[in-house]
């Protein structure tokens, strides 16, 4: 969590904090081979070196970036869980529940897809 304090100390509402902090944690403690990074100012987990998951925090979100690729794959599910989203990411609003089960499902599936990815993004 050291690396991610600059980024969780600029989040002024201490729930949306705590809220951020807890789903920052619960990442390496289910994946404890991801690598934290912080990039663009937003905190992510790469796996060797590729990008797996980030997230922005918002006034009325939590914003999931799983890459398109993920986004497509796990359609159906994303709109089953009632989260806003665009064609590259989720927004968890405040007042939602975090679908952990869905965010394991999401990173498990871009490590397989990115087993043999050697950039940070897709091609």
């Amino acid at each position: 969590m050291e690396l991610f304090a600059d980024f969780l100390s600029k989040i002024d509402n201490p729930d949306y904090r705590e809220r951020t902090e807890e789903l920052l944690k619960w990442i390496p403690e289910k994946f404890p081979h991801l690598a934290p990074v912080v990039k663009w100012n937003q905190p992510m987990f790469t796996d060797h070196d590729t990008f797996i998951i980030g997230f922005s925090v918002a006034k009325h979100h939590l914003a999931v970036a799983p890459e398109r690729a993920a986004m497509i794959h796990f359609a159906n599910d994303i709109e089953a869980s009632r989260y806003d989203h665009t064609k590259e990411l989720i927004r968890i609003k405040w007042n939602q529940p975090v679908d952990y089960g869905l965010l394991e499902k999401m990173i498990e599936f871009n490590i397989v897809d990115k087993a043999d990815c050697s950039t940070f993004w897709r091609k």
